[in-house]
């Protein structure tokens, strides 16, 4: 044992000074060593560290599908990311409803008929569930047809000229209102139908508009009207008399200024999705 200790302690005296710094740093990769092999530093002084690489999700590697409620209808929708930050949505929503209403004397047994399909890119700037969505309406098929009829003897008005239905060929008619078929959107809201989490579930809600143009209205009347004309009565056809007609006209324009709301179709819904 002597002569161990005293073997170790000479050749201890015969190493280079450097051995022990040369040996420490040969476990430091050689990048990350300066001219004379000790560690560099960094700019406030400390070793210079690995940064951790930034979190990334491959295209087209993940699926999620998902349903909602809202203004457009029940929907359904799925989605797939792009990028860590992006995710592709698309999806469909329907809905439809009957009702009567009474306008200017004008009975209206009304049809709200709603049929889209949509697409939009998720762009999530913190990563986490907050989301702003540009996209478009792809189809728009939303639209309000109804039959249109006013009973015999009773009075109606276009375009402030009040008109009487004729008792033998009572007026009836059409009326709709349409949009644009396809239409630019951007919504934002809260939810990842992909969560970067892991989780596989997710409640998503959302907002915003869909510029769909100024809505086109038309109304159409067929049947008999009778009025009174400078102190003079008349009975004609509501589809062929021109000044009966210069009123419908100026009724349908009347409609179409008061839904002019409409050419900026607010979006608003609540979800559920499941990631696969």
């Amino acid at each position: 044992m002597y002569r161990f200790s005293l073997t170790l302690a000479v050749l201890s005296l015969c190493l280079p000074p450097g051995f022990a710094q040369q040996s420490s740093s040969s476990l430091i990769a050689p990048e990350l060593l300066s001219s004379d092999g000790s560690p560099m530093a960094n700019a406030t002084g400390g070793a210079v560290t690995t940064p951790m690489p930034a979190p990334t999700i491959a295209a087209f590697s993940e699926f999620a599908v998902g349903v909602k409620a809202g203004i457009l209808g029940a929907g359904v929708e799925v989605a797939t990311p792009l990028s860590y930050h992006l995710n592709l949505r698309a999806g469909g929503n329907f809905f439809t409803y009957n009702d009567s209403l009474t306008s200017d004397g004008i009975n209206y047994a009304a049809d709200l008929r709603f049929r889209s399909s949509e697409a939009s890119i998720d762009w999530f700037p913190g990563a986490g569930g907050f989301h702003i969505s540009p996209g478009a309406l792809v189809y728009n098929g939303n639209q309000i047809s109804a039959a249109a009829n006013v009973p015999s003897g009773a009075t109606f008005t276009l375009n402030g000229t009040t008109y009487t239905s004729s008792g033998t060929t009572p007026v009836t008619g059409s009326a709709s209102l349409t949009f644009n078929k396809a239409a630019p959107k951007v919504t934002m809201g809260w939810g990842n139908l992909i969560p970067r989490s892991g989780r596989h579930f997710s409640v998503p809600v959302e907002f915003g508009f869909a510029y769909v143009g100024d809505p086109k209205v038309a109304l159409n009347l067929a049947g008999t009207a009778c009025y009174t004309y400078e102190g003079v009565p008349y009975c004609d056809n509501v589809a062929t008399d021109p000044m009966i007609q210069a009123n419908v006209t100026a009724q349908q324009q009347k409609l179409a200024k008061d839904a002019d709301y409409a050419r900026f179709f607010p979006i608003a819904s609540l979800g559920f999705a499941f990631r696969l």
